[in-house]
């Protein structure tokens, strides 16, 4: 889903290290991604609820092209579009266009962000706040938390707009016995590696997330099953071929998955996750590193 490009809480960097040089942005302080921050990186940005739009915002409040934020120079100019419920900042609505200063409160129909201007030190605040909410320290990637928000509004976006949605539940072949055998440290070590290859192999847009334990889980918005089940079997086959090499030891380690896609009878988004963790314990029951669809 396009919202997920503009997430500055990448997994690809360290928690307490954010990046130095901040640009401009708008932190969401209302809604289901309450705190989420969006990097206003290019000239022009269109915000709404269309799935084609740079920043989209799943609340029928707002309109499928909502506003528009415009670089011009150091500053950014919020341009309404024509919405049906207005944009206002501080309360006043937009009419036509309206330069933002920082700690500027945006609200596009029921949604309300405040505006933080490039080199604004506070944003950096956010940003670290956010990681540690929705980053799971061991491996970089998102933890659970994000994975059930990200599920429920990725499950309404793909009824909304007809969107195909999969999802891959994995987990590691054996991995108790690692840890027994060489120790936590060392299983720790195949976890955050495990991590590194799988965003070797994954989409910008994918969402992959440490479900807990050895368990992960990638969501794919916009995939059918045959694509899923494809980048299923291409993990898979990584790790067979794979040697990891930690703290002095070699060690070969497979994985067994579980694919699903979102059908109609599927009443809700615990319904993908749980008809992937049954296909995953099929893939167990027939041997271990395997994919099952």
């Amino acid at each position: 889903m396009a919202d997920d490009k503009t997430i500055i809480a990448d997994p690809g960097s360290s928690i307490f290290n954010p990046p130095k040089k901040t640009a401009a942005c708008l932190v969401q302080y209302s809604g289901t991604n309450l705190g989420k921050r969006y990097v206003l990186d290019h000239n022009e940005m269109t915000v709404g609820r269309a799935p084609t739009v740079d920043i989209v915002i799943n609340e029928q409040s707002v309109s499928r092209s909502h506003a528009q934020c415009v670089q011009q120079g150091e500053e950014v100019v919020m341009v309404d579009l024509g919405s049906s419920n207005g944009t206002y900042v501080n309360d006043k609505k937009v009419v036509g266009r309206q330069t933002l200063r920082d700690g500027d409160i945006i609200r596009l129909g029921n949604i309300v962000f405040k505006f933080f201007a490039q080199g604004n030190v506070e944003n950096v605040f956010h940003d670290k706040i956010y990681r540690m909410a929705t980053i799971d320290v061991g491996t970089n990637t998102f933890n659970k938390k994000y994975l059930i928000e990200s599920l429920e509004s990725e499950f309404k976006f793909a009824r909304a707009y007809a969107r195909p949605l999969s999802l891959i539940y994995f987990d590691l072949d054996f991995f108790k016995k690692v840890n027994d055998t060489y120790g936590h440290s060392v299983g720790d070590g195949i976890l955050r590696d495990t991590a590194s290859l799988v965003k070797s192999t994954i989409r910008k847009d994918d969402i992959f997330c440490r479900y807990g334990g050895e368990e992960f889980v990638i969501l794919l918005p916009s995939t059918d099953a045959k694509t899923a089940y494809e980048l299923a079997e291409r993990i898979r086959s990584l790790f067979e071929n794979h040697k990891f090499e930690i703290q002095g030891h070699v060690i070969k380690q497979t994985v067994s998955s579980g694919v699903s896609q979102l059908i109609p009878k599927m009443q809700g988004p615990d319904s993908l996750l749980e008809d992937a963790d049954k296909k995953l314990y099929q893939s167990k029951t027939d041997g271990r590193n395997r994919v099952t669809i």
